[in-house]
């Protein structure tokens, strides 16, 4: 090998160790992003010819191949801010860029002006759906949990649990006209027609006999089609009789008469004041007669008002739930989690994103803790995987081989020095 091939290695090594030095410094600036993957330079020796008598073979320095992505998991900071998602294991998020999808482990997202879940570059968030219902559809797309609001349900059912004090003076039969003197008891609650319009519905117990009660449920009349404001109006009632256990023993609906302003049929409203001993099954629980004051343990109804979304959770397998200012909670989609067979083939393009790639394979989304793909943290961050101290004995190292190559360089340079003084 010639003294001017040397001086060809030398300045080789000088290439190849800026480029490790680039990759270093990479690493390092990006010590701070969120989600960022370390690099890691790969070379190989570059054989130039073998030696006349088959001696050997010399080389001609090295080259890089390739930069290696280290996909190893990063530390897990918390923010407290849910649409912040960090990914424990493996996979990567998938998002819809104007040039198509890409994938990322920067789980730095937020509601749009349109309500989609978005990165901080606007790309949206790919999941799966949930219809009106909450029910997860099975088709990858853009979720928008921001738009939710949930239509009214309609009461139905309105559920009492009470005591009614067994030595509770003889009031009955009900007054409307004179309710305080003719009951004994009250409790309280709202019930939703199909708008989602609440009516207050007082039920007044009337103690009627022994082990016999009357219950009324009333409202005002201005609730009620057609009522008179004002006046107290029936819209269910009917009658409770008890053993002398104080046991429930039967449940009697004389009147169901519910008609909301613009309904133009009844209402029908189920109370459910307990197991009655004579239904099937009944095993007299519930509302209960014994020897002390009259108090109503739980009151409760099946409807509810229309309501706007009020905050959103996201849990460990990536479904997204919104809380409602009508108090219901239901799912509103779920994120997806996209698996490569050779992720560290991905191709990065800039802003925390990858793209596929020839040698990455095809994406496969599914929903986190699926398939081998890792769990979601909501209000937590993946950091960096850079190893800052890492980093920096490898820059010595490369500090060190630079300063070689180019005492090779400047070897070289002697020596060919010396090779032309011959000449005089």
């Amino acid at each position: 090998m010639s003294l001017v091939s040397s001086l060809f290695i030398g300045q080789n090594g000088l290439s190849t160790t800026s480029l490790e030095l680039g990759v270093i410094g990479d690493n390092i600036a990006n010590s701070g992003t969120i989600g960022f993957k370390a690099g890691r330079a790969s070379f190989a020796d570059l054989v130039g010819e073998n030696l006349v008598g088959g001696g050997g073979q010399l080389g001609l320095g090295s080259r890089m191949v390739a930069v290696q992505k280290i996909l190893t998991q990063g530390a897990l900071s918390t923010t407290g801010l849910s649409t912040d998602l960090a990914i424990s294991g493996p996979g990567l998020f998938a998002v819809r860029t104007p040039n198509g999808p890409a994938f990322t482990r920067n789980g730095q997202f937020t509601l749009d002006k349109e309500g989609f879940l978005v990165d901080l570059q606007g790309n949206k968030l790919q999941g799966f759906p949930a219809d009106a219902t909450g029910a997860i559809a099975g088709n990858l797309g853009d979720l928008q949990p921001g738009q939710a609001t949930t239509p009214p349900q309609v009461t139905s059912t309105v559920t009492v649990r009470a005591n009614l004090d067994s030595a509770a003076p003889i009031t009955g039969p009900f007054d409307p006209l004179d309710p305080t003197a003719t009951s004994n008891f009250t409790s309280t609650t709202q019930v939703f027609d199909s708008l989602g319009r609440p009516t207050d519905v007082t039920i007044f117990y009337s103690n009627t006999g022994p082990g016999a009660w009357e219950w009324n449920a009333m409202t005002d009349g201005g609730n009620l089609e057609g009522g008179v404001p004002g006046t107290l109006t029936q819209v269910a009632g009917g009658t409770m009789a008890f053993n002398t256990d104080g046991q429930l023993v039967d449940v009697i609906t004389a009147v169901n008469n519910f008609t909301p302003l613009g309904a133009t049929t009844p209402q029908a409203l189920t109370f459910d004041f307990g197991s009655p001993l004579n239904s099937v099954g009944g095993d007299g629980s519930g509302t209960s007669q014994f020897a002390r004051a009259s108090a109503t343990s739980f009151i409760g109804q099946d409807g509810f008002a229309a309501g706007d979304l009020a905050s959103i959770s996201i849990g460990t397998d990536g479904v997204v739930s919104g809380t409602f200012t009508n108090g219901q909670v239901q799912a509103l989609g779920q994120v997806g989690l996209a698996d490569f067979p050779a992720p560290d083939q991905l191709e990065r393009i800039g802003n925390n994103l990858f793209v596929q790639a020839n040698g990455s394979g095809e994406p496969n989304i599914g929903a986190p803790k699926t398939a081998g793909r890792g769990q979601l943290f909501s209000g937590t961050l993946e950091q960096s995987n850079v190893d800052v101290a890492t980093e920096l004995v490898k820059m010595i190292v490369v500090q060190r081989n630079f300063q070689a190559s180019s005492k090779t360089v400047s070897t070289a340079d002697q020596m060919l020095a010396e090779l032309i003084q011959l000449k005089r």
